[in-house]
Order: C-alpha cells, then sequence, then structure tokens
C-alpha cells in the first residue's frame, strides 16, 4: 500500500535535475553555444562583410601563428597580466597590513580605499588618461613644478611608457580588490602564534614571513589565479587609454579580439584569437579549480 502511494512522487534524485534545468539552460544558452560556435567559426573564412562563408580548416591558425604582431600580443598579454596581477596584489598586501592594526580611522579609510572598486572601468579609464596626458597632464605639471623635466612627456604615447600607465590604472582599480580579501586572510591567523612568535624574539619581518605567509600561502595563491584570470580577460581600461597603441604596444589578447573583428570585420580571425585566449584562461581555471578541491 505505502509503495502505491509513493509511486506518483517524485524521488529527490528526480527533483534535483529538474531544479537544475533552468540554471543548465541558460548555462548553455549563453556561454556554451557561443563557445563552441566560436570553435567552430575559427574553421572558417566567415565575415562581416558577406553572409557567404567557406570552411578553410586550419587556415586561419596557421595565419595567425605566423602573424608576428600575434606573438607580439601574446608577449604584452602576458606581460601585462603578470605587472597587472603583482602590483596591486603587493600594494593591497601591505595596506592590508597597515588597516589590520586597528587603529582610529581604519575602518574610515578600509570604506575610502574600497570607492575606486565600484567605479567604472570606462571611468577609470578616462581619468589616468587626463592624468597621463601628453599635454594637459597632471602628471606632467607636476613633475615640470617640481623642476623634474622641462618639457611635458607623452606617456602614452610612447611604446617604452604606455603599458605601464595602463598597468598603474589597472592597479589602481584592483588594490581594493586584493586588500579585501587579504585582510580577510589575515584576520584568520591566529593572533596566538603571532604573539608565541614576539614572545621568542622574533621581529615584524620574521613574524611575517614565519607565521602570516604560512597561514595565508592558500589564500595568497587563490587571490593571485582569480587576479591573473580577471587580468587575462580585462578589456576596458586598455581600450579606454590607448585602444592597443601606440604601435600595437598596449595590445592584449582581449583587443586584438575586438579588433579583428569589429575593425577588420574578419570573425573567423577573430574567432582563432579568441580560441587561444580561452586555452590560456582555461589553464588559469583548472590551476584554480585544483587548488579549491584540494582545500576542500
Amino acid at each position: 500500500m505505502a509503495k502505491f502511494r509513493n509511486r506518483g512522487r517524485l524521488t529527490d534524485g528526480q527533483i534535483g535535475f529538474i531544479l537544475v534545468i533552468p540554471a543548465l539552460a541558460i548555462f548553455i544558452t549563453v556561454i556554451m553555444y557561443p563557445f563552441l560556435n566560436a570553435i567552430a567559426m575559427s574553421f572558417s573564412d566567415r565575415s562581416l562583410l558577406s553572409p557567404n562563408y567557406e570552411v578553410v580548416g586550419l587556415e586561419n591558425y596557421i595565419k595567425v601563428f605566423s602573424d608576428p604582431y600575434f606573438l607580439k600580443t601574446v608577449g604584452t598579454t602576458i606581460l601585462f597580466v603578470v605587472l597587472a596581477t603583482i602590483i596591486p596584489f603587493t600594494l593591497g598586501m601591505i595596506w592590508a597590513i597597515v588597516l589590520n592594526q586597528g587603529f582610529r580611522g581604519s575602518e574610515f579609510l578600509r570604506g575610502v580605499t574600497l570607492v575606486d572598486w565600484i567605479i567604472p572601468g570606462t571611468a577609470i579609464g578616462f581619468l589616468w588618461s587626463w592624468i597621463f596626458n601628453g599635454q594637459y597632464g597632471i602628471l606632467n605639471a607636476l613633475l615640470q613644478s617640481l623642476g623634474l623635466i622641462d618639457e611635458n612627456i607623452s606617456f602614452l604615447g610612447q611604446t617604452s611608457t604606455a603599458l605601464i600607465c595602463v598597468v598603474i590604472a589597472r592597479s589602481w582599480q584592483m588594490l581594493p580588490w586584493y586588500m579585501s580579501f587579504l585582510l580577510g586572510g589575515l584576520q584568520s591567523v591566529p593572533q596566538d602564534r603571532i604573539e608565541a612568535a614576539r614572545m621568542d624574539g622574533c621581529n615584524n619581518m620574521q613574524v611575517f614571513w614565519h607565521i602570516i605567509v604560512p597561514g595565508m600561502r592558500q589564500i595568497f595563491f587563490l587571490v593571485l589565479v582569480l587576479g591573473a584570470i580577471g587580468n587575462l580577460q580585462h578589456f576596458d581600461i586598455p581600450w579606454t587609454m590607448t585602444q592597443g597603441g601606440p604601435a600595437r604596444a598596449t595590445t592584449t589578447l582581449s583587443l586584438e579580439v575586438y579588433r579583428t573583428a569589429f575593425k577588420n570585420w574578419k570573425l573567423g580571425q577573430a574567432a582563432t584569437v579568441g580560441t587561444v585566449w580561452a586555452v590560456l584562461l582555461l589553464l588559469f581555471s583548472v590551476v584554480y579549480l585544483k587548488q579549491v578541491k584540494e582545500s576542500d
């Protein structure tokens, strides 16, 4: 009789599957299908100039990897990711240590630090473009007032300085993000271990290297990987400040995909660059997921 009454009811597994269907449908529609379509498009000569296209096999990949500008773009992307990850991470760690002291006004400074995190990237790009402007930029005015330069410097117009300017703008944007995670990690380090180390005669640097760093090693790794993933797919600040110039000195893979697709109208080659870009993102994602699995 009990089996007959339960025959019309759904099991827990069936209910779980039904609840997952909406999220799965959105994932397939928004992420999976466009990704697979882009991979298929990378094997064609599809263009925005014509609705007709043909399958060209590996021709796009051969063109992309034989292009010296593409290799330069990959190198620029790696350099941008490294600098835009390490610099704000280091500054965020220093600032987190300062705010962790709990002095009067530390809560206010923490809130002020988080302000630039909510500012749109486009606005940050315009702000730093004004600071580094070669004609009326505030940085040139400051350096001239200090007597360090005699004439204005076109920071965004020189291949030797343009990328570091973009990195500075991105670092300024990301510093609150690193600070928040690292401050939370600092507060999770057992205070009794720190006090015991100080009682044993350890100075601040020794406490940092032998107590704090080992206690935050996992947080360091996850924050660095997530930061690198974010920088690898970042677009708005480099495009707003330099649009990839001068002489492609600030062109990253994200900008290259946009330029190839919507400037040169070559969707097939843009999909090829995007596929290579996705592979690099996948490598970082695998490392991140592996670390998360090990931590669990």
